[in-house]
């Protein structure tokens, strides 16, 4: 069994910054590609960023520029650094990944999600 659980939501005002961590647990062997997602309300749960484990990144539109993800391997941990909030971003931020473990393949595994509130 793993899970991801996510951590460093709250309220911000506009203009803020905030840090979200996502630490996968379990029996881990190999975690490639980890991904932030968000939805907010009366929408659809949409791409926020990936990273591989080298390191390659993808954006949104949205957030480039103001978002950045990085991970820590040996840790098994993503992180979703955020700059210059917008109301607009205030969502549930969610954190997703394939994980592979001692025994199994454990595909699209979800965190329980983590509220990003920001203030205009």
């Amino acid at each position: 069994q793993v899970q991801l659980v996510e951590s460093g939501g709250g309220l911000v005002q506009a203009g803020g910054s905030l840090r979200l961590s996502c630490a996968a647990s379990g029996h881990i062997l190999k975690i490639n590609v980890m991904g932030w997602y968000r939805q907010a309300p009366g929408k659809e749960r949409e791409l926020v960023a990936t990273i591989t484990s080298d390191g390659s990144t993808n954006y949104a539109d949205s957030v480039k520029g103001r978002f950045a993800i990085s991970r820590d391997n040996a840790k098994n941990t993503v992180y979703l650094q955020m700059s210059s909030l917008k109301p607009e971003d205030t969502a549930v931020y969610y954190c997703n990944s394939d994980i592979s473990s001692i025994s199994w393949v454990y595909l699209d595994v979800w965190g329980q999600g983590t509220l990003v509130t920001v203030s205009s």
